[in-house]
């Protein structure tokens, strides 16, 4: 690889860097080019990307952005899974690295905040932004639904209550 190339993949990796909602870091040594491809599709599918680059390179990189000097978690055969989401990146790296004994999570950031291995299992229980707006959505329309299934109750019943209501004021 010449400078250029160099340069172009530190560039790249910044911007990287720089947009994703969290860095994960891990080691693969001992993966099949299956599994990584795997890890890979898995990864796309989910809204985030895996990139392979030389340690020192993606320590130049990382010391461009925002995000939390973890340089010292790439020692080693090490990969960088990031995604916009928080969340995204973290789930599947530690869904992915249950499956497989080879790959181990060594740590990532999230903006400012340097995380270990467990701070990113624990950014991995969370649930992801589209999950809690649809739990949000699902509150807002509770009520309403409750409304629209009493207007819906055939008139006898509604005649029933009304009937009951008035038998317990007469009785008082």
């Amino acid at each position: 690889m010449d400078r250029a190339q160099k340069a172009e993949l530190i560039a790249s990796l910044t911007q990287s860097f720089e947009e994703a909602g969290a860095v994960v870091v891990a080691h693969y040594s001992g993966l099949t080019v299956a599994d990584m491809e795997n890890l890979r599709v898995q990864m796309k599918q989910a809204g985030g990307q895996v990139k392979v680059a030389k340690n020192r390179l993606a320590k130049l990189a990382l010391a461009q952005t925002g995000q939390a000097d973890i340089s010292d978690l790439f020692v080693g055969p090490t990969l960088v899974a990031y995604s916009d989401d928080p969340v995204t990146a973290p789930k599947v790296a530690v869904k992915f690295a249950k499956t497989n004994e080879n790959f181990v999570v060594l740590g990532g950031a999230m903006g400012a905040t340097a995380l270990d291995a467990d701070g990113v299992k624990a950014l991995a229980s969370v649930p992801s932004l589209d999950e809690l707006r649809a739990k949000i959505a699902g509150m807002l329309t509770q009520p309403a639904a409750k409304i629209a299934s009493v207007l819906q109750a055939p008139g006898s019943q509604v005649a029933r209550v009304v009937g009951a209501y008035a038998d317990k004021g007469a009785a008082a």
